[in-house]
């Protein structure tokens, strides 16, 4: 498992890892200057290398990689963005080095200077800002930065592209586009969300031959959570979500695979209800039912043929009636998990229904699409009263609403959002590029997904494979992470074949079972 750090967890693992092994914060960049000089090696074999550095420690990181890079005799120019007297602490002493060492230097007075000289690069290495950065890059900076977008060279951004927040992703003004990042220690939060993790390239780590002393895990090993402040946000691999698969036993039944019961339906939202359960379908469960408005009935059925239809009591709206309650809990009696939501409307009877659920159905439960906006409106303390915790799937809109905020906010800061939702009791999967799950004191991120699933009814697939996944018996953190794991692949194969503007929401439905099959190879074919 990897781990992505935030800037505070960082500091903390290189506080360990300077104590564990003696060095100073000197001694550290000189590691990281190594680490820097044998990656631009390795990019640019040949021709000038061009670093391009600001005031803190990243840009004595910078200045360290240019001392190392004339040692080895290559030809490498620094251009500084402040007076070299202004560089202290460690900083100032790689300054001191390089140009002991001969490293040529300028002060950059202006943007043409700058452009003339990375027109030159073979290779231009990022030492601008690091993991500090918050908010919008001032000038000089954020010129400076947008010169070197324009330049003709490949990027190397030391540990993250200036600009790019650590915590967030979050890139407010100037970020450099970096061709490759060489992550310093750890992958960082704003490596694996967006829009960092398209600005970062392809990232790379440099443990520097330390992190295995500080964790006991080497360098692709997690660090111990209990070492870090806060919660670190775990990337799973292929691997890992394939081996939480639900494991089929050679005699098993339909009622032995799991039994999910879909609430929802309203007039025109009946193609939300129907992908749902062909999820569903398509990701092992075995007995599928979908308990609708009664007058909806045939048009469900006739849209998801193995799946068992109900009707439910109905408004004059063909909405759920607030009567529909005590059949949608006699249904949900023996049901392994119920998905109440997709396409339900706020109208009718659907405070009843969801409040009805929350408070007595006691299985697992997948609040999704109409049911976040009921829950909203029920209140902080309402999912309280369960045992168990539920699965919320907010869009960034629903988890504005359900943490009365800006759906702004919720996308300046997903991992945050997230956690707070799933202080309620639920486990959440906050929805979107990159979906973020929290939950049981845990974060992690899906990488899996492409903008061709920004479609109507994607969603609905989601809570369809969620479902049917708890329904089988796994736990409620594993399950919704590897339904949005299997969510997004079945996107990728989806839009591989048809490209991302020609999908929609059924096209992931078909996919699902060559998302299963892709990780099923993993463990010989034994499971689901």
């Amino acid at each position: 498992m990897r781990l992505a750090l935030t800037a505070e967890q960082t500091r903390t693992l290189e506080a360990a890892a300077m104590e564990s092994h003696g060095l100073s914060v000197d001694g550290l960049m000189a590691l990281v200057g190594q680490a820097v000089a044998e990656e631009s090696a390795r990019i640019a074999p040949a021709g000038r290398i061009v670093v391009v550095a600001g005031k803190g420690n990243n840009g004595g990181d910078g200045w360290a990689a240019a001392r190392e890079l004339a040692t080895a005799g290559r030809d490498v120019e620094v251009l500084t963005l402040v007076a070299p007297e202004e560089l202290e602490g460690a900083a100032g002493q790689a300054f001191e080095g390089a140009t002991a060492q001969g490293v040529e230097w300028r002060a950059v007075d202006s943007a043409a200077m700058l452009a003339v000289t990375l027109a030159e690069a073979s290779l231009i290495v990022d030492s601008v800002f690091g993991f500090g950065v918050a908010g919008a890059v001032r000038e000089p900076f954020a010129s400076a930065i947008d010169v070197l977008n324009d330049a003709d060279a490949p990027v190397l951004a030391i540990d993250l592209p200036s600009g790019v927040e650590s915590d967030t992703g979050r890139a407010e003004g100037a970020a450099v586009v970096a061709d490759v990042t060489l992550a310093v220690m750890s992958e960082k939060v704003g490596h694996v969300l967006h829009p960092g993790a398209a600005l970062s390239g392809e990232v790379l780590v440099a443990d520097l031959g330390l992190r295995g002393d500080v964790d006991g895990s080497g360098s692709e090993g997690p660090t111990a959570p209990a070492a870090l402040p806060g919660t670190p946000l775990e990337v799973w691999s292929p691997d890992e979500y394939a081996e939480v698969l639900p494991v089929m036993a050679p005699d098993e039944h339909k009622g032995s695979r799991g039994r999910l019961v879909i609430v929802g339906g309203s007039e025109g939202m009946t193609g939300s209800v129907s992908l749902a359960a062909a999820a569903a379908l398509r990701s092992g469960a075995g007995y599928v039912l979908a308990a609708v408005p009664a007058s909806l009935v045939d048009v469900i059925d006739a849209g998801v043929v193995p799946a068992v239809v109900r009707p439910l009591a109905e408004t004059a709206e063909r909405a759920v009636a607030p009567e529909a309650v005590s059949r949608v809990l006699e249904l949900a009696h023996g049901a392994d998990a119920v998905v109440v939501g997709p396409g339900l409307t706020t109208a009718g009877g659907a405070t009843d229904v969801v409040r009805a659920l929350v408070e007595s159905y006691r299985g697992a439960l997948v609040l999704d699409a109409d049911a976040l906006n009921v829950l909203a409106g029920l209140g902080a303390d309402a999912l309280s009263v369960r045992s168990g915790p539920p699965v919320i799937t907010p869009h960034p809109g629903e988890a504005a609403r359900l943490l009365g905020c800006e759906t702004s906010d919720v996308q300046g800061d997903r991992v945050g959002s997230a956690a707070r939702l799933a202080e309620s009791g639920a486990v959440c999967v906050l929805k979107g590029a990159r979906s973020i799950v929290a939950g049981d004191g845990r974060r992690l991120v899906n990488l899996t997904g492409n903008p061709g699933m920004a479609t109507l009814g994607s969603g609905d697939v989601l809570a369809g494979v969620l479902g049917a996944l708890l329904a089988q018996g796994m736990s409620t953190l594993e399950a919704t992470a590897l339904a949005a794991h299997i969510h997004g692949l079945a996107g990728d194969i989806a839009a591989a074949g048809l490209t991302p503007p020609g999908m929609h929401a059924g096209d992931i439905v078909d996919a699902l079972p060559f998302a299963f099959a892709g990780l099923l190879d993993t463990l010989g074919g034994d499971a689901l």
